[in-house]
């Protein structure tokens, strides 16, 4: 039993709120009731936000390509970057990272991620005896930690637009459609050791990734459950895409397959207005990694319009640069006024910023990653996220505030104690097998580095 001193309820805020778990979800939710012995005391109790999107193994480069080259730096050579960082890496390495990863997303309050998991293969890209074998890593460190996991293997059979060959640094990722479908049945055998709220869907990587035939088949296949892809996260990638199909990627995306409620599109920087209208009405998710946007120097998402439009949208941690949950939705803010030279932008018509950012985030970010939370109510996962409102960040604020207080004012040490469908992981501020994983981790990357 948990017992809050008050709780974000579908409802609004509730005082003295006792709820009981069973199973993972939620079976019962008492406000004004008396805590009893053996509850878990909890002061501010949220449901929790997923991190829907997440390249785990780039957490352990963070803070390595900061240090401006000849030239203009740009995603793209923060790529190249990374392709040789990527080059390196053993398969207990990728599980040691992911498990650091997953942990501080924890820790920082999300209960839950999507991998978009696409280093497949062996460097070179021979495959391992089991095609799944780095997707078996993955839900290695999704079991160390208790995360909750929606698992989004990726295809990637193209280096560039124009069915261009992978290079050097791709050739870890690189699936046809055969090997894909196998890698897939294996993976499957893999994360039914997961508990059952663990999920699995699929990500074309990008339109430039794939081909029009190609992408066809492949959901006409996989024709249920996740679809996530990345798209127009740069303006090259944009004209690229325009000089070979002849549209823009949004535009040609959603003309040529049925974008629905079940897809998160990552990114979608680069829109025109038109398509930030028709992307809303879709039903799909807007996968918003600012963070990450900003420090690739992607751009900045048309939050305004599609807010306004009805559109739907969650937040990721993508590179892993910086993971945080309240760094996350305040940057979705501030890039927005930065760019319209306004305040509270993010809010339809009157009302708190904070609250809007939040809600719609847990929502979106559940409905992204097929995961029946996002709310605190009977029968839901018991993704839950317990934050301290009397830190002097927060203690200053009535209820109402309290959301504007977290997303704007504190830091994620405010976060105290979380749930990931029941199981929990982080207690008094940190995850109860923190030692052991930052050893690991720490032995990893010691490892690496003097192979590097």
């Amino acid at each position: 039993m948990i017992f809050a001193n008050k709780a974000l309820l579908i409802s609004g805020w509730e005082t003295d709120v006792r709820i009981a778990v069973e199973d993972g979800r939620i079976s019962s939710i008492v406000p004004h009731a008396k805590a009893e012995a053996g509850d878990v005391l909890v002061d501010a109790l949220l449901p929790s936000i997923a991190n829907l999107h997440s390249h785990s193994f780039q957490r352990a480069m963070a803070g390595m390509t900061e240090v401006r080259a000849a030239g203009r730096d740009s995603f793209w050579t923060w790529r190249e970057l990374m392709y040789r960082f990527m080059d390196q890496l053993t398969p207990e390495q990728i599980e040691a990272f992911a498990a650091l990863t997953f942990m501080e997303m924890q820790e920082a309050g999300f209960a839950s991620v999507g991998e978009f998991h696409y280093v497949h293969h062996q460097i070179g890209g021979t495959h391992y005896d089991n095609i799944a074998e780095l997707s078996n890593r993955i839900f290695e460190a999704a079991k160390i930690t208790g995360i909750g996991l929606t698992h989004l293997p990726v295809l990637y059979t193209y280096g560039g637009a124009g069915e261009t060959s992978l290079v050097e640094g791709q050739l870890r990722f690189g699936n046809d459609l055969d090997d894909f479908n196998a890698l897939y049945e294996q993976a499957g055998s893999g994360l039914a050791q997961l508990s059952s709220d663990a999920k699995m869907g699929v990500a074309p990587h990008s339109l430039r990734a794939t081909t029009p035939a190609h992408l066809k088949q492949f959901l006409a296949l996989y024709n249920d459950g996740p679809v996530h892809m990345h798209i127009s996260e740069q303006p090259k990638e944009v004209s690229d895409v325009e000089a070979w199909l002849g549209a823009r990627p949004v535009e040609w995306l959603l003309d040529n397959a049925d974008v629905n409620a079940r897809w998160c599109l990552i990114h979608a920087t680069h829109m025109t207005k038109a398509e930030t209208l028709n992307m809303a009405s879709t039903g799909a998710v807007a996968g918003l990694c600012p963070i990450t946007e900003s420090n690739l120097g992607d751009g900045i998402f048309n939050g305004a319009d599609y807010l306004e439009a009805g559109g739907k949208f969650g937040i990721g941690s993508d590179s892993n640069i910086n993971i945080s949950m309240t760094e996350e939705l305040r940057t979705m803010e501030y890039s927005q006024r930065l760019r319209d030279i306004a305040r509270n932008v993010m809010v339809v018509g009157e009302g708190s910023v904070g609250h809007t950012l939040y809600t719609n985030a847990a929502m979106g970010g559940a409905q992204a990653m097929a995961r029946d939370a996002g709310e605190i109510a009977v029968g839901k996962l018991a993704d839950l996220v317990a934050i301290d409102s009397t830190a002097p960040a927060l203690c200053a604020l009535a209820d109402d505030q309290l959301l504007d207080g977290l997303v704007f004012a504190a830091k994620d040490n405010v976060v105290t104690d979380l749930w990931s469908a029941g199981r929990y992981q982080v207690r008094k501020g940190k995850h109860i097998e923190r030692d052991a994983i930052l050893a690991t981790y720490k032995q990893s990357v010691s490892t690496l580095l003097q192979s590097i």
